[in-house]
């Protein structure tokens, strides 16, 4: 770094470090009538939420928690888990957002490996911690969460044979609504998460407040300022990603220091998430293709008017067929990318004023990208020997990133921590160019790109195809090895219901092969195989589960 003249600080002055208090503070000053609601069971105004959140402060240092402590957090997307994601680390203390869907092996590793010393868990998570607490070696206690107490206040929560601090509602409704958030260091961790890969055990990303902080400001910049949704104080959001997943994308901590009107799903069901989102107006939302996908294809979505509705797709790629099906509904659908360990953001879709005038076909192509690069980050293309690349939109190489709210590492793992950190630039995995005109498109994961025939085919290109055929519904591709051409191709397929027995393998090869035949593709896209299934495997957070689908396709393989 270049050698600076630093500003003189006088001893009285005040410089205030940038905390998740500082966001928290903007809760009740603007819009405080706005409306928090959790399914159709809890609603409260910001100022509700204010108490809420400094009694909820109250009831975790009753029960022991100092800062630089770990509280971890089990539940559905919930009004309490948004109370969490502010009193928890206003506190000093650290939250550590716990991904359900892992194993309870998984679930163990991460708890003990996070150091949870108070964990706030939803009754339906019990037996997790039931087979697990003899092999925890940190936690201290426990409080339980119920949705009963909104509906049958006089029953008996679940039974547990570990001893509780106390239920949720009642210890917070008890607890002293005044708390003062003290200040502390910037760079305090502020959350914990593990994400999952191909081998071992899962790996613990952290941030900092600033970091935190900075990202809010990222998502302030990039969609109520630049618009890459029409996003401001006024629309009414509802997270359709779960909020163990990267802090549910960042935009809880947006939401509430904006006033967002907040709507809460609680266990994603189909029948309540339509009904959510046509009660309360929902106006924004963010998911994984899958649960687009899903909406998209139920009846209601065809009967009812979804032109008000702004969703941000990331996880895994936004077909051109499901991008399209979802704009012929009217729904404003753009995609966005990023990583666990990057908070996440890095790229979202931004549609100038020309591209915003073509049509919905022409604009399929820069809806599917994976986005302008995000206000604050810098996103540069590498090859194997650690040389950039230049971003003229047909070179393809590494991509690598740097910003302001990327981890700084794997928790206690330095060998891991090194290795995504090779040369000061976070290494993601993903094969991609860029365009001077800062568009980034990912080719595939390096580990997903398949060489065939001396050419590199990108599963997502093919999966990108698949997608287009009508009555396709849902499709994964993957590589397997091959004595001739070095590798080939191979796909499974969802087909709507309406098409089954309409559509074959070697149907939708001949769809595919035609494209061939008038130059429109080249002839290494055509998979060798072709399967239906009745759903593709997805992983912990809805993405696909290509290293399942290996193994699931590689016996099929081997059995025929």
């Amino acid at each position: 770094m270049a050698k600076t003249k630093l500003i003189p600080r006088t001893s009285s002055a005040y410089d205030p470090p940038l905390l998740i208090k500082t966001l928290f503070a903007q809760a009740v000053r603007y819009n405080p009538q706005r409306e928090i609601v959790y399914r159709d069971l809890f609603r409260m105004n910001y100022t509700t939420f204010d108490k809420r959140v400094r009694q909820l402060a109250n009831v975790l240092t009753n029960a022991g928690v100092e800062a630089g402590d770990t509280v971890a957090v089990m539940d559905w997307d919930s009004h309490r888990y948004l109370e969490a994601f502010f009193a928890v680390p206003c506190l000093g203390a650290i939250l550590h957002t716990i991904n359900v869907r892992l194993s309870p092996a998984q679930i163990l590793y991460t708890m003990n490996h996070a150091e949870d010393k108070v964990v706030i868990v939803h009754e339906d998570f019990v037996p997790i911690l039931e087979a697990i607490k003899g092999q925890l070696t940190t936690v201290e206690k426990y409080i339980i969460i119920s949705d009963k107490v909104y509906t049958h206040p006089e029953a008996e929560i679940i039974a547990t044979t570990f001893a509780l601090e106390g239920e949720y509602e009642q210890l917070v409704n008890d607890a002293n609504p005044e708390f003062e958030f003290a200040d502390f260091e910037e760079d305090s961790i502020a959350t914990t998460f593990y994400t999952t890969g191909t081998t071992g055990n899962p790996k613990g990303v952290y941030f900092s407040h600033r970091q935190l902080v900075m990202h809010t400001f990222c998502l302030l910049a990039y969609f109520p300022g630049y618009r890459a949704l029409p996003l401001d104080n006024r629309d009414v959001y509802m997270p359709i990603t779960p909020l163990f997943h990267v802090h549910g994308w960042g935009f809880p901590l947006l939401a509430t220091m904006l006033n967002f009107k907040q709507v809460y799903p609680g266990r994603y069901e189909p029948e309540m998430l339509l009904k959510l989102l046509l009660k309360e107006k929902v106006t924004f939302s963010h998911c994984v293709p899958t649960i687009l996908n899903m909406l998209v294809n139920s009846p209601v979505a065809k009967q009812v008017d979804l032109s008000k509705w702004n969703v941000l797709i990331g996880g895994s790629a936004l077909t051109r067929g499901l991008a399209k099906a979802a704009l012929e509904l009217g729904i404003n659908v753009t995609q966005g990318y990023g990583m666990s360990e990057t908070a996440p953001i890095m790229s979202v879709v931004h549609l100038n004023e020309e591209q915003e005038k073509l049509s919905i076909e022409e604009q399929l192509e820069f809806r599917t990208k994976a986005g302008k690069i995000a206000p604050f980050v810098e996103l540069r293309l590498m090859d194997d020997d650690g040389n950039f690349l230049p971003h003229d939109g047909e070179t393809v190489g590494e991509l690598v990133a740097r910003g302001p709210w990327m981890t700084q590492g794997y928790y206690k793992d330095a060998e891991a921590s090194e290795k995504l950190w090779a040369g000061g630039w976070l290494h993601t995995g993903d094969v991609a160019t860029i365009g001077p005109d800062y568009y980034v498109t990912i080719a595939d994961r390096v580990k997903d790109v398949i060489k065939t025939g001396g050419e590199w085919v990108s599963s997502l290109d093919i999966e990108n195809l698949l997608s287009q055929i009508e009555g396709v519904a849902e499709s994964a591709v993957v590589g397997f090895p091959d004595i001739k051409w070095g590798e080939r191709p191979h796909a499974i397929l969802v087909i709507k219901p309406d098409y089954q027995g309409k559509l074959t393998p070697e149907s939708i090869k001949s769809t595919l092969q035609a494209k061939v035949d008038c130059g429109e593709i080249n002839r290494w896209y055509v998979p060798d195989q072709i399967k239906f299934v009745p759903e593709i495997p997805k992983t912990s957070v809805g993405k696909i589960d290509k290293k399942r689908i290996r193994s699931e396709m590689r016996e099929m393989i081997l059995s025929n």
